[in-house]
């Protein structure tokens, strides 16, 4: 199961957390700061595998973003790493080509789609259509809504 999923900048900003575990804040915090001290910091070329403390914390790099899960310790690092990419290829399906920014200024997107993509540390959703199927509809959604409240009422 998985523990956490941090997406933090080159420059160790943190665009994007998710718990899976109950943790205090500042155990999260802690967890965060180790995370981004550990990861940054390696060589491009290293493994993308690490061992920390009763986890098995994974990580890849995409452009200008770390994206990074800690694992129970029995479970699969490549099925973590797949996870991560999954992920990435969903945000950009949806982005077109997903960057930093697109994370900033759309964040409850980001957020969205790893809600259908997982749920509760396990994938929910394994079909990148199901998952493109359901972003359009809540778009669909958010536009009816938007226009419904911004119709004059007589």
């Amino acid at each position: 199961m998985m523990r956490f999923l941090l997406l933090f900048s080159r420059q160790g900003k943190l665009r994007l957390q998710k718990w899976f575990t109950p943790l205090t804040d500042r155990e999260k915090k802690k967890i965060i700061r180790d995370m981004i001290t550990m990861v940054i910091p390696r060589v491009p070329r290293s493994c993308n595998f690490l061992h920390w403390r009763d986890m098995k914390i994974v990580y890849k790099r995409y452009a200008s973003l770390y994206f990074c899960c800690g694992l129970d310790d029995q479970d699969n690092e490549l099925l973590g790493l797949e996870v991560l990419h999954r992920y990435v290829e969903l945000l950009d399906k949806y982005f077109g080509n997903v960057c930093e920014l697109d994370i900033i200024f759309n964040f409850e997107k980001a957020y969205f789609i790893l809600d259908e993509f997982l749920m509760g540390g396990e994938v929910q959703e394994t079909s990148k259509l199901t998952v493109a199927q359901s972003m359009e509809e809540s778009d669909l959604l958010q536009e009816t809504m938007e226009e419904y409240v911004n119709k004059p009422t007589f």
